[in-house]
């Protein structure tokens, strides 16, 4: 069997779904729709799957042109290439389980919609995975950007799904609006590398760059293209659309706009760099790395403050996600092996415990009908298996061994050591500072700790919206199967992620060849499979262990002190400025995209236009 061909399969087949859904959806039944909707989004995994199995024991990257449009001679060519090297195809695979995870979730969900929307929401979710598999797949540059759209489009639709009522129209406003200004940047950034080298392929223009000498041309794309991707990734400043959004769409959507999209938009940046700006015509590793990494701590620093001052749960896990996504860009912002093989196994545990936590939540807003810490107060000690799921998850985001997110942070964190001690001192209290937040909460929902009053509910304090409603049309009285079922099934899976030996070493020689800049382009241009050399698995180590300990006793720590004693006016006056900074105005969140394209120059520009 011709693996390569499976590639376009792993887009096409959600395609088909979506499209057989939104024909037939209102005609089918609510559990047939369901089921078919399952059903198309676990072939498109296990296509993903078979894939990734069949390139690790052949060539390492899975190359398809589709049409047979192969360049010629000299490398050009019009046609589109679909490349599946072990780290996409792995970030393809998950994406496709986490969708089929998330789709069972729902399953009880919705449980009034109106007969004009009968399979809509899952049709969507399938157009999602369209796009973020093309995403990881895409050997394009122009394609990649149609993919990103396609996956910014779908999500404004799924985050204000419940278009008759306001707040999700205005979170989705303000999504798409931010998100529309990072595409522009992006396809601006597209422009200006067709215009210098002719060619949109990324190993294309990475071989035609490696001949040239840096210039304010390949600069300016630089800073576009990855303000576009950084934009999709949530990093500060570009972040401020992640929360508003994560407030009001469902939670489903939030389980894959926390699980899994914010992530690709740190793959594509990476797979960015490494192919196309690499060489010695792009930008030099000093000053891709400042760039990465100053964006890193400033996105993990701010993101971590912020959880830990939030009330409502799911903005709470959106500013946690945003932190985490700080540490990711640290992680592969040392442009080492190690740190990408490292934010690799991180991102695939984390996206498992995001997406657990969001499910937690979920049930408890449609017990409930709110999320805000304060009005659950002790409410929820009649849902122990639920509390149980949900305390898991933040000890998990703390970095507690033995679980994926602990091994994943151990060797990006020991990486980034190498660059900067102090590096390491920011994975263990951004973990846990997030961490804590969760732990907090859950003692205070949970287990009913510490006093119910708040000492910031006067005005301006860190009130949350009072107009929370259950999202499946009534209060649950029984939590269904499913709702439990997956959340632990995800909680299990990142725990594997850390057990696992054979995860940590693909994840080893999956990083070393994604790190390869000169194999991409062989492999895509020539048909050359020379494996990368020198790649060494993963791995436990007694100081990450005990790094991962300590982030986990200080979480812990945090959580009592906090559940204990809410913070008071003296904490809410510090973070004043910052929590203005969250105004809910699109416009200001335009401004600060803008002045994050400036700070994104200002980073990158020394070292690239002196480089001789």
């Amino acid at each position: 069997m011709n693996i390569a061909r499976l590639l376009p399969l792993v887009v096409v087949v959600p395609l088909l779904g979506a499209a057989v859904l939104a024909v037939g959806g209102r005609r089918l039944p609510r559990i047939a729709s369901d089921v078919v909707s399952v059903a198309f989004a676990a072939t498109s995994a296990a296509l993903a799957l078979v894939a990734l199995a069949g390139g690790a024991h052949g060539a390492p990257y899975v190359i398809d042109w589709v049409g047979g449009w192969r360049p010629g001679p000299g490398g050009e060519g019009v046609g589109i290439v679909l490349a599946g090297d072990p780290m996409s195809l792995g970030l393809t695979a998950f994406t496709s389980l986490l969708v089929v995870a998330v789709l069972v979730y729902s399953w009880r969900y919705f449980e009034e919609p109106p007969r004009r929307r009968s399979g809509s929401f899952p049709a969507l979710i399938l157009l999602f995975q369209a796009g973020m598999c093309g995403f990881c797949l895409t050997g394009d540059l122009f394609n990649s950007f149609v993919f990103f759209e396609l996956m910014g489009v779908v999500a404004y639709a799924l985050t204000g799904f419940r278009v008759e009522e306001r707040r999700p129209l205005q979170g989705a406003m303000a999504f798409g609006l931010v998100n529309s200004l990072g595409g522009y940047a992006m396809l601006l950034g597209i422009a200006l590398l067709y215009a210098r080298t002719g060619e949109l392929g990324l190993a294309q223009i990475g071989r035609q760059l490696d001949g040239r000498s840096p210039d304010a041309v390949v600069l300016a794309a630089f800073v576009l293209v990855s303000a576009g991707l950084l934009v999709k990734a949530a990093a500060v400043p570009f972040h401020f659309w992640l929360p508003d959004a994560h407030a009001v769409a469902p939670t489903p959507v939030c389980m894959l706009l926390s699980g899994v999209m914010v992530e690709l938009g740190v793959f594509g940046v990476t797979r960015l760099y490494w192919t196309v700006f690499a060489g010695p015509g792009g930008v030099p590793h000093e000053a891709a790395t400042r760039t990465l990494v100053t964006v890193g701590v400033l996105t993990a620093l701010v993101g971590a403050v912020m959880s830990w001052r939030q009330r409502h749960l799911k903005r709470l896990l959106a500013f946690s996600t945003v932190a985490h996504v700080g540490l990711f860009l640290i992680g592969v912002g040392v442009l080492s092996p190690e740190g990408t093989a490292g934010t690799a196994i991180y991102v695939l545990a984390h996206g498992g415990v995001k997406a657990a936590l969001f499910a937690c939540t979920g049930i408890l807003l449609d017990r409930y009908a709110s999320v805000d810490e304060k009005e659950l107060h002790g409410r929820a000690r009649e849902l122990p298996l639920t509390g149980a799921l949900y305390m898991l998850g933040g000890l998990a985001l703390c970095g507690m061994p033995p679980f994926g997110t602990s091994l994943g942070k151990a060797v990006a964190e020991e990486s980034a050591g190498h660059t900067g001690h102090w590096l390491t001192a920011v994975f263990v209290v951004v973990s846990a500072v997030t961490g804590g937040a969760v732990l907090r909460a859950g003692l205070r929902v949970f287990a009913g700790t510490g006093p119910r009053t708040y000492d910031d509910d006067a005005p301006g304090g860190a009130r949350v919206p009072g107009d929370e409603g259950p999202e499946t049309g009534t209060r649950l009285r029984r939590i269904p199967v499913t709702m439990l079922t997956v959340p632990a099934v995800l909680l299990a899976a990142a725990l594997a992620a850390g057990l696992v030996p054979q995860w940590a070493a693909g994840a080893g020689s999956a990083a070393h060849l994604f790190a390869a800049h000169d194999i991409y382009a062989s492999a895509v241009l020539d048909g050359q499979t020379a494996p990368a050399a020198g790649a060494a698995p993963a791995h436990w180590n007694t100081a990450g262990v005990l790094l991962g300990l300590l982030s986990t006793a200080l979480g812990a720590g945090l959580a009592v002190l906090g559940a204990r004693r809410p913070r008071g006016a003296v904490t809410e006056r510090l973070l004043a400025p910052l929590r203005r900074l969250q105004s809910g105005h699109v416009g200001d969140y335009v401004a600060w995209a803008v002045a994050g394209l400036a700070l994104l120059a200002l980073l990158a520009a020394p070292g690239t236009l002196t480089s001789p």
